[in-house]
């Protein structure tokens, strides 16, 4: 799709992407589903992938970078970007000629690394799991006495990196609206995740959380905010933790009012939790959920992947869809005056080659 053509709060930007893996593709998918015009930078031709998702919305330009023809298409893409996202390990855009100080002042020069661009572990490899081991926050997560549990790779690929990059490079947009000048972003994993744990680290600044796994408010211990097995071996959740909606949920299962004042009473957190545990295991899943349907008890089904498009509220927002038979999200966020167009489907990589150098008045040599 042609930039003119693109709908969307973000259409006049336009992002070189240079191809990689996780947060840093993410992020780009996701500034293509707002309107952005995205050009991912890749090394080698393959056709069109439905299932690979981060690469809907965007176009496709093949050019060998280790060539100076490759090179001089690089740099001439970069000149026609408003934002440049890459997520290589700290350096290696500068040996090909492409960092940032051989780029325009006012390009927002976006970098997405898991340990930063700068410490002693900036040149070593990691994943999501390394990246939050080493926040804190993966040794909360999990049963006590045993390992702590990866919450797939939401929380540092995703939550700590995507979001802070496109944050990053959303503000600095707004900040080259008012100086003119572009910047870089330093899109750490290592940063992001800590900045999401403002309350953790609050509650345990007042006492009120400890580094024991599974015997806190939040992550399983509480009878109240924690996941049940049902009759047929599928899954209810419960969050009920504020008091009102925590006296709602003791109705909904037949239990005395007064248990609502030992709510947050830790030593009765054990007993309590296998006594729901015994209620909910008396019947299936959709029948509890259909049992405390339209209440405020805080009550959900925990629902498969397949399972997650065919439930009414998910249903109703059309919030995850198919796209050439392939499951995945919808828009997200939504935009009351500037609603992007759905989805397109991903094209093949380089497919747009000729066409996006053209734009730029350039043609590679294929011989």
């Amino acid at each position: 799709m042609s930039r003119a053509a693109r709908k969307g709060p973000l259409s006049s930007l336009r992002v070189v992407e240079f191809s990689g893996l996780g947060p840093a593709p993410l992020a780009g998918q996701l500034l293509a589903d707002l309107g952005a015009d995205v050009i991912t930078v890749d090394r080698k031709a393959a056709p069109a992938d439905p299932s690979d998702i981060n690469r809907r919305g965007k176009r496709s330009v093949v050019v060998n970078l280790k060539t100076p023809e490759g090179i001089a298409a690089g740099r001439a893409l970069i000149a026609s970007a408003d934002v440049l996202i890459e997520g290589f390990r700290p350096g290696v855009m500068e040996r090909l000629g492409l960092g940032p100080t051989n780029c325009s002042d006012k390009l927002i020069y976006g970098r997405m690394t898991g340990w930063g661009q700068t410490g002693p572990w900036a040149q070593t490899a990691g994943h999501d799991i390394n990246y939050l081991a080493l926040t804190g926050a993966l040794h909360a997560m999990g049963s006590a006495g045993a390992p702590p549990v990866p919450p797939l790779n939401m929380v540092a690929d995703y939550g700590g990196g995507t979001m802070f990059l496109l944050f990053g490079i959303l503000s600095a947009v707004i900040e080259r609206g008012v100086t003119g000048k572009g910047q870089v972003v330093d899109a750490a994993m290592v940063d992001g995740v800590p900045a999401m744990m403002g309350l953790i680290h609050g509650m345990l600044a007042q006492g009120t959380w400890t580094e024991e796994r599974a015997a806190n408010w939040l992550d399983g211990a509480a009878p109240f905010y924690r996941c049940y097995t049902c009759a047929d071996g599928k899954f209810i959740s419960v969050g009920a933790l504020e008091p009102q909606f925590y006296a709602i949920l003791l109705e909904k299962l037949g239990l005395p009012a007064d248990l609502a004042a030992s709510q947050n009473d830790r030593a009765t957190w054990e007993a309590r939790t296998a006594e729901f545990a015994a209620i909910f295991a008396t019947r299936t899943r959709d029948d509890w959920a259909a049992h405390f349907n339209g209440t405020d008890a805080c009550v959900a089904p925990v629902l498969s992947f397949s399972e997650a498009p065919d439930h009414p509220q998910m249903a109703a927002r059309g919030n995850v869809v198919k796209v050439d038979a392939v499951l995945q999200s919808g828009r997200a966020p939504r935009f009351g005056a500037t609603a992007p167009q759905m989805p397109s489907p991903p094209r093949g990589i380089g497919a747009d080659t000729d066409a996006v150098l053209a734009e730029l008045g350039l043609r590679l040599d294929r011989a």
